[in-house]
């Protein structure tokens, strides 16, 4: 006779965590109104009764109000960390112990753990997925199409994970609607720019407590995360050098004020290096090699693989732990190399993510993504879909009135005004 395994109820480190992620939780939710506009919605319409979601988010006090939003309407929920180190052990204890919320995340869990939650993840046989770098959404392509026929559609809010759904796109796998919330006007103008602009200067500091006014902070990429750090870093009295491979955005960072770069030349100036550009080995050895002593290294894109610390590790004669998410590679040569939260997101590996306000709208389109799936089940044609510009602009209204701000609006002739070719000047 063949005994299975019961199946994991959750999987966090420390249930007696529960008391203080509540507390942190409670005082994330101060500053998302939207979001509790929302979720007090969700609880009287119950738009997702019945259905099974999965969020594979970092685990942090703002995502908390997402997945309680979201139980809250009625979504059979399980949550899974999206990054190995973005994990709040107290957050995670809560929603479980608190909220009865599924949770399979500890912070700093290897790859095998991860993975496994992943599959733990698909085991719930979800009708919605919500992503962060799209992998539950690719080893579900992958590896179980016989469940993409549950799949009501997918949401996903970061850059590199709308790469990888466009690519799918392309290569005709994805087979199921999916909506791109990152490019939501109000998620990426203010969730890239201002929350990883200030998130990420915090693990910075947090990690190494240096001072920041002049030191040369070298921003590898140039969209919104990369504007908004360039922007803080200026902001506390840094030489700011930008890298890109676009033209025109480096010709917008020139008119910026900054100094545009090939990372080659970069290299040997910088104090500091933040890759937030979403790709693959944006310094790499070459770069390693030319840069100065004690040069600090760190990532604010999705995966550490914008760091080749393949490369760096094998040029290493010693790898040592200095301060807390801080490691020194003493390299062959005798300089060193300093690398941050193991070049996984700094500003949550070594810090606590983005600002509360500023996710309050990133997740408000995510929720409203989800409703939006659920209410269009049928119509929508596989394809990936920008947000409702009457979404967006229904979720800057919200926060407008959560800050107390009015707005004008127009009159009858400048709407007639507007809407005719006849009239002239």
């Amino acid at each position: 006779m063949t005994v299975t395994a019961p199946r994991l109820k959750h999987e966090v480190k420390d249930l007696a965590l529960a008391p203080l992620g509540r507390q942190r939780i409670d005082w994330a939710g101060r500053e998302m109104p939207v979001l509790k506009q929302i979720r007090d919605r969700f609880e009287q319409e119950k738009p997702f009764a019945g259905l099974r979601l999965v969020a594979c988010a970092h685990v942090t006090t703002e995502t908390a109000h997402l997945a309680i939003a979201l139980k809250a309407g009625g979504a059979d929920a399980v949550l899974i960390a999206s990054n190995p180190l973005s994990t709040q052990d107290d957050v995670a204890a809560c929603l479980v112990s608190d909220y009865g919320i599924p949770v399979f995340a500890i912070k700093g869990e290897d790859a095998q753990t991860y993975s496994r939650h992943v599959q733990i993840a698909l085991d719930h046989r979800p009708n919605i997925i919500i992503d962060d770098g799209s992998d539950v959404v690719a080893t579900l392509v992958q590896e179980r199409q016989h469940q993409i026929a549950d799949l009501i559609g997918t949401t996903e809010e970061t850059t590199t994970g709308i790469v990888r759904l466009r690519a799918m796109l392309n290569d005709g796998v994805l087979t199921f609607p999916a909506m791109n919330v990152n490019d939501a006007d109000t998620k990426h103008f203010f969730d890239n720019r201002y929350g990883t602009g200030q998130s990420t200067l915090d693990g910075i500091i947090r990690a190494t407590n240096i001072l920041l006014a002049g030191k040369t902070i070298v921003v590898a990429g140039y969209g919104w995360c990369g504007k908004g750090t360039a922007l803080r870093a200026r902001g506390l009295g840094a030489n700011v050098i930008v890298t890109e491979i676009d033209p025109i955005k480096a010709i917008e960072a020139v008119m910026d004020g900054f100094r545009v770069l090939p990372m080659s030349e970069a290299a040997p100036q910088g104090d500091i290096f933040i890759t937030v550009t979403g790709n693959k080995h944006v310094v790499r050895g070459e770069h390693f090699d030319a840069m100065k002593d004690g040069a600090i290294v760190c990532n604010s894109g999705h995966f550490d693989i914008e760091l080749d610390l393949k490369y760096l590790a094998s040029q290493a004669k010693e790898i040592k732990v200095v301060r807390p998410f801080t490691e020194q590679y003493v390299l062959q040569n005798g300089k060193s190399v300093i690398v941050l939260g193991e070049g996984r997101l700094v500003n949550l590996a070594a810090a606590e993510g983005h600002p509360s306000a500023v996710m309050d709208m990133s997740f408000a389109n995510q929720a409203l993504a989800c409703e939006y799936l659920v209410k269009n089940q049928g119509k929508l044609s596989p394809g990936l879909y920008s947000i409702p510009k009457e979404v967006d602009q229904e979720i800057a209204q919200l926060k407008l009135q959560a800050l107390g701000i009015a707005i004008d609006t127009l009159t009858v002739a400048q709407i007639e005004y507007i809407n005719s070719w006849q009239s002239g000047t």
